[in-house]
Formats: C-alpha cells, structure tokens, sequence
C-alpha cells in the first residue's frame, strides 16, 4: 500500500510525535478494508472505521475526527494528490501557533480545464456572498489544533460543508502550498453532478444571499415592467410583452428554488438522523 509506505517514512522522520491513523472506509465495494484491516492487525496504532454504506466524502472526515482526541489531526485523502510529506511543514506552523494549516494548490495535474476553470469560478462566487472567506484551491487536506477540532465537533449540521465549516470556527489559520499529482489509483467520484451539489451546498450553507435574490430580482422587474409599459404605448410590440412574461416566470422560479434549498436544509435538520452509522471498528473503543 504505497499511502502507507510514504507514512512509515514520515513517522520515521518525525521523532517528536506519536502518532495515530484513522482510515474510514466509505462504504467501498474493492479491497480497500480488507487491506486495512491487515495493516491494523499487527499495528494498534492503525484504527479502522467502515461505514454501512457510503455517507459522503465531508461525512467521513467528520466520523475520522469525531474518534480522535489527539492535539492535532490532520485530513486529508488516500489517492495520493496530497502529499503526507507536506505534514512536515503543517506541523512546523503548528508550531509557530496557527490553530489550522490549510494546503493550497498551487497547479492541479491530471485535471481537465473545465475543472480547474469551475473550481476557480466557484471559489470567487462563494466568497463574493459569502460571510465566511474560504480560501480559494484548497481541498479538505489541513492539519487542525485540538481546540479547533473540539470547536468544530460542537457544530451538527448534516449538509457539512467542511471548508466553510473550519473557516468559520476561526481561530489563527495559515496556508501552505504544493503542486498537486494526478491521482495515484482509482478514479474520482466528483462527477459534475457532484461537483454541482458541492457548490450549492457551500453557496446555501455559507451565505444568505441566495434568499435576497427574488428582493433584488423584484426591484429589477420593477424598473422593466416601467420601461415596457412605456415602449408598449409607443411601439405596440406585444414580443415584449411576452419577453417580460418569461422573464418574470424564470425570475420566480430562480427564487422559488433557492428557497427550497434552505427549506430542505431545515427539513433534513429536523429529522435527528445519525450523520453516519458505522458498520464495523478496528482497534477504537
């Protein structure tokens, strides 16, 4: 298991920290916890969860750092973009006193342009509404003080946008940059479904902007019915009549549908549910 190689030599490298590994296994259908659970067998530092099923990328960090009370964690995961060796200088801030260490990619190899471009539009639209910064090309790979993970375990929404939810606990936050490597196995389960619920998940969970939109867009009619009025007593155009009727039509549903983001958000709240269940755990109480 080449994640595990790079991490013995990083133990080895680092002398003046026991460390600790917690693997989640979402719900995968290959190998992945059956060699996990070889690797746990003949070390008890080694710690295993396996979900009933797959629960979301964000949710399985959360069950990570919900099992951990070390003085840091760090997140990150196990297709190898990023780098375990970029620990070494997460810790060299800790040690400086930053509560948070987030990697920032300075290039993403092995990603289409489409990616990359929709990555950095959704990075500048979250933070333009946004009442939380979120730094732009980072992933959830950071390294996280004790004090801020207990702060963020303390926060129990089930639509978990992780980024914005670190973010927001605050604390002294700094960055460190790499070059981020193609994928090491596997492929990735960010399909632009995905990448889109991402990105509505952040927008609605960080910002209320969403819900100002149909005040703004009323203003805006107003302004239009009163130029239309007006050009349909000089031009007798009935198209712009019709135009202002469609208009008027996409307007409202805009609004309607963004309102139903909150209002799913508040049902799903309501239900209590479990934000995972574990199936199975290996050397964990």
């Amino acid at each position: 298991m080449q994640l595990w190689n790079r991490f013995i030599a990083l133990v080895n490298r680092i002398k003046d920290y026991d460390f600790e590994f917690i693997f989640v296994n979402d719900g995968s259908k290959d190998n992945s916890l059956n060699i996990l659970k070889s690797l746990a067998k003949d070390n008890q530092n080694i710690k295993v969860i396996s979900f009933s099923r797959n629960f979301g990328h964000d949710i399985a960090i959360t069950a990570g750092a919900d099992h951990t009370s070390s003085d840091a964690a760090v997140f990150m995961d196990a297709d190898l973009q990023d780098p375990p060796e970029l620990i070494d200088e997460m810790i060299s801030k800790f040690e400086e006193g930053y509560e948070v260490v987030y990697a920032v990619r300075n290039k993403r190899k092995g990603e289409s342009l489409f990616k990359i471009k929709s990555a950095e539009f959704f990075y500048t639209f979250l933070n333009y509404f946004s009442y939380v910064k979120i730094p732009s090309n980072t992933s959830n790979f950071r390294l996280i003080s004790k004090k801020a993970l207990d702060a963020f375990k303390k926060m129990s929404e089930r639509d978990r946008f992780l980024r914005g939810m670190i973010s927001w606990v605050g604390f002294r936050q700094s960055a460190v940059y790499f070059d981020r490597d193609p994928r090491f196995a596997g492929e990735t389960k960010y399909n632009l479904k995905k990448m889109i619920a991402l990105a509505i998940n952040g927008i609605v969970s960080f910002s209320n902007a969403p819900l100002r939109l149909g005040s703004y867009g009323a203003c805006f009619l107003l302004f239009i019915a009163f130029i239309l009025f007006g050009l349909y007593f000089f031009k007798g155009d009935i198209y712009l009549i019709l135009s202002a009727i469609f208009f008027v039509g996409s307007i409202q549903l805009l609004s309607i549908g963004m309102i139903g983001e909150y209002i799913i958000r508040i049902h799903n709240e309501s239900l209590s549910r479990p934000i995972y269940i574990i199936d199975e755990k290996i050397n964990l109480d």
